[in-house]
């Protein structure tokens, strides 16, 4: 009977340490940008291993703004100054537009040129110069 139950712990233990290096590898992982597109002053940014929780994207941004501006040259403000830029999940790649809603991008040539709606993170600059996170 001891035997079996050592086994057991040894199994759980096993689990625990095998989920915990997984929990580690999925919070770790570097945001990769696959792709910035511009629509005047939108910006969508493709994106893989983007943060799951509210606070890790927030804090990502906070973290990112200033390469964004380097790298991409965004965000782009409008004239009276307001801008959105939009994160997207990119784990599908790019599709055809097909019979499903999907979000297409105009600066680039059809049939492959649109992505499945999983919105991750949204940043922007109203009217009024107040900073907004949608989450």
């Amino acid at each position: 009977m001891k035997l079996k139950s050592r086994k057991t712990l040894n199994a759980i233990i096993l689990a625990m340490v095998v989920g915990a290096f997984y929990f580690l590898w999925v919070f770790l992982r570097p945001v990769e940008i696959v792709a910035v597109h511009q629509d005047g002053n939108y910006s969508y940014v493709l994106v893989k291993n983007f943060p799951l929780t509210e606070k890790g994207k927030i804090h990502w941004w906070l973290m990112n703004k200033d390469m964004l501006k380097q790298r991409y040259d965004i965000p782009k403000p409008a004239s009276y100054g307001a801008f959105t830029i939009e994160f997207w999940d990119f784990a599908d790649g790019y599709l055809e537009e097909g019979k499903y809603d999907r979000l297409c991008f105009t600066d680039m040539k059809p049939s492959v040129n649109c992505i499945e709606k999983n919105q991750e993170f949204t940043v922007g600059k109203g009217l009024d110069n107040d900073i907004y996170f949608g989450v």
